[in-house]
């Protein structure tokens, strides 16, 4: 029994070693060469590493079928299954890591946002995928190492046309936004971070999966939308190609209003402030009734979030401006009769 129980302690100590030696090679890569970022990425595998090193000394050496007095086989079972769950859990990690690095390796020679916003969307829908398919793998190579799997195997591959047609009659609806989430992910019609309107919300895309899509909403709500949506109906993206939008403000005026003023006053705010992005600007008067003028300000901005932020600032500065200099040339309701 002694040499058993220090096969065990050798295997679990040689474990942690190797762990711990893998580890230290990889920070001492990452530091040296910090514009990798693959190396610090790939330190989360230790753990699944050190899971398939255990098993796979365990089933070489067999101490613990001496030390539990347990059926050989059945112990060699379970380490095997422990070994491909193991293997399967440290491929993701890998893929994962990979991947990662692809992105923050993008994001460093890319200045685009609306690219990097392209690319990041795509890669963690291909994370999600290859994830799904090696965890499907895993599954089906588990099933297999027990007897009874094998020999029903026949039957099973007999009767897969007919299970193929039943399962996607009953989840067309699944299949349809899986294919959905992929055609969005390489279409290049939705992003993340991208700001869209949907049935009249307007939100920011937080997240994207292969069945949904997570919109956060400016009171911090979030909408989810099934991803089959945004290829068969018709929505609003205004971050697509360019994150910068046209803000406009609306006024209601009299018809003495000093238009050209106003002009100076809008144009002056915009170059005061840090909202505008310099580009576009004007202002005009667009309608006309009976008792008032309307006069439209537009201006461009950076981003959605600076698009509102710039209408609501040049609203309230010309209104203050003409309540303070001209409250005549805000709209009034004239009760004097007439001569």
């Amino acid at each position: 029994m002694l040499w058993p129980l220090v096969s065990l302690l050798a295997i679990l100590l040689a474990t942690l070693a190797v762990g711990w030696i893998v580890d230290q090679v990889l920070q001492r890569v990452a530091a040296g060469r910090p514009d990798a970022p693959l190396w610090p990425l790939l330190r989360r595998c230790r753990v699944p590493l050190q899971l398939v090193l255990l098993a796979g000394l365990l089933i070489a050496t067999r101490p613990l079928e001496h030390l539990l007095d347990l059926d050989d086989e059945s112990v060699r079972h379970t380490l095997l299954l422990v070994l491909i769950a193991a293997l399967g859990w440290l491929t993701v990690r890998v893929m994962a890591a990979v991947l990662g690095a692809v992105l923050s390796r993008y994001e460093t020679v890319t200045e685009d946002a609306s690219r990097v916003q392209r690319v990041h969307t795509q890669l963690d829908l291909l994370r999600r995928v290859l994830s799904a398919l090696v965890w499907v793998v895993t599954a089906a190579a588990i099933l297999l190492t027990f007897p009874a799997m094998r020999t029903i195997g026949a039957s099973l591959l007999a009767s897969a046309g007919i299970i193929g047609i039943v399962a996607g009659i009953a989840a067309q609806s699944a299949l349809g936004n899986f294919f959905a989430g992929l055609q969005i992910a390489f279409g290049d019609t939705v992003r993340i971070g991208d700001t869209v309107v949907v049935d009249g919300q307007q939100g920011t895309v937080e997240e994207i999966t292969l069945s949904y899509l997570v919109l956060r909403l400016w009171d911090y709500r979030r909408l989810v939308v099934p991803v089959s949506y945004f290829v068969s109906k018709p929505f609003e993206n205004w971050t697509r190609r360019d994150p910068g939008l046209l803000a406009w403000v609306l006024l209601h005026l009299d018809h003495t209003a000093p238009v050209e003023e106003l002009r100076g006053v809008l144009h002056e705010r915009l170059a005061a402030g840090e909202l505008w992005d310099g580009k576009e600007w004007y202002l005009q008067v667009v309608d006309t009734t009976p008792s008032t003028v309307v006069v439209r300000a537009a201006m461009t901005a950076r981003t959605p979030d600076d698009t509102a932020a710039l209408r609501f600032d040049v609203r309230e500065h010309l209104i203050a401006h003409l309540r303070d200099r001209h409250p005549g040339a805000l709209p009034r309701v004239r009760t004097a009769e007439s001569g």
